[in-house]
């Protein structure tokens, strides 16, 4: 038998190789490509000797046909027309609200005001979102608070909740399974119930000790069915029963304060001077009898741009400032001679350490501004100094 030869191995392998080509491209022929995309096909050559060498090339699959946009442009007539209708039935809303306020109210804030646990919130859907606002609210506002969601509380949370606690509950329908689930389990525990419902003959209307009338008569939704009016009607009528407790405690700006001390109220409003007041070493003094060039090493070393002036008992005799050294050097003074009590501003500003240092802004703004006030106690002695950059650092304005 002959020994097969090299071109009969050629033969064969390159009949094999346009097989699979074949296939490859009935495949690839066959496919139904949704988007633009490039694919890798093989193709042959020849190389030395007539083998088959497979390379690969790159094929563009045709662009799917583009679908028409079908999208509506703007109608800004139409738009304001419905912008105007949804802000009118939602103030609608809360005005018809107001006229409805009565005696449950005054029976709500009552029974909250005189609580000895928490108040619990509590809502599912559009009207969970409304809740965690109200807790939150109420707890900035002096009326200890929070959130507990009803399908939690029945798996464990409701061991949150005391027979001294106040739970109110949102549901425009008032027929909500997870809050009415949880009610006679509320009830056994003691817990007294507030519910803001659209609804005054729902099961939980009926079931709680005051109930809220938050109903109104549609939603803005041009649909009817998206919560808008009914949300923003319980959202008011949860700011108002806040705001009542708010007043009925006396709560005040610093204790508002007290609960934001993070944000840029509660520093103004809890940042007093000498929380940022130079003290100690850091602050640039010296004596009514010192020269005149004893003050000007102080102030440069101290950086404050200025050196406090006191008498043998440390009160405030006056202030040396940079702008104090640029008049005498206009003046021609002679530094080694002459004393700082005669070249300094011998009326300066002062504030006490127990104000505001937000109050320290209005002192330096007013003509003629100054970047520096000393810092004195009721007898006039100097306690330290505060410059612009300390309120900038303390981030109080």
């Amino acid at each position: 038998m002959d020994e097969p030869t090299d071109d009969d191995d050629d033969d064969s392998g390159a009949e094999q190789d346009q097989d699979q080509l074949q296939r490859l491209r009935h495949r690839a022929a066959g496919a139904k490509l949704v988007r633009r995309r490039r694919s890798v096909l093989p193709t042959v050559a020849r190389g030395r000797g007539g083998s088959v060498i497979l390379r690969r090339m790159r094929v563009t699959a045709p662009a799917a046909s583009a679908a028409p946009a079908g999208r509506v442009g703007v109608d800004a007539v139409h738009v304001l027309s419905l912008a105007r209708r949804v802000l009118a039935i939602e103030a609608d809303a809360i005005s018809r609200l107001a006229g409805r306020l009565g005696d449950a109210f005054v029976a709500a804030v009552a029974l909250i005001l005189d609580c000895r646990g928490r108040v619990v919130v509590s809502g599912i859907g559009k009207s969970g979102h409304i809740a965690r606002k109200l807790a939150a609210t109420l707890a900035s506002t002096g009326t200890p608070a929070f959130f507990v969601h009803p399908a939690e509380a029945s798996h464990g949370d409701l061991g949150m909740i005391t027979a001294a606690d106040v739970v109110v509950m949102l549901s425009n329908s008032g027929e909500t399974d997870e809050l009415m689930l949880l009610t006679p389990h509320l009830k056994r525990q003691g817990a007294k119930i507030i519910a803001l419902t659209g609804n005054e003959q729902s099961s939980l209307a009926q079931a709680a000790d005051v109930h809220l009338d938050a109903a109104v008569d549609s939603e803005a939704c041009p649909l009817g069915l998206a919560p808008t009016a009914s949300t923003t009607a319980t959202l008011a009528l949860g700011d108002a029963i806040a705001l009542a407790l708010l007043d009925a405690r006396g709560f005040s700006v610093e204790d508002f304060a007290r609960s934001h001390p993070g944000g840029l109220l509660g520093r103004r409003l809890l940042t007093r001077v000498r929380d940022v007041m130079v003290t100690g070493a850091k602050l640039p003094i010296v004596g009514s009898d010192a020269s005149l060039e004893t003050a000007i090493v102080e102030m440069s070393g101290k950086g404050m741009g200025m050196t406090a002036v006191v008498d043998d008992a440390g009160r405030v005799s006056g202030i040396f400032t940079d702008g104090d050294l640029r008049r005498c050097l206009a003046r021609r003074h002679d530094i080694s001679r002459t004393h700082v009590a005669d070249v300094m501003t011998r009326t300066p500003r002062t504030i006490g350490p127990d104000r505001l240092a937000i109050d320290c802004v209005d002192l330096m703004e007013t003509v003629p501004k100054v970047m520096v006030l000393l810092v004195a106690d009721d007898d006039k002695r100097l306690v330290g100094a505060l410059h612009m950059h300390d309120l900038f650092r303390a981030r109080v304005v």
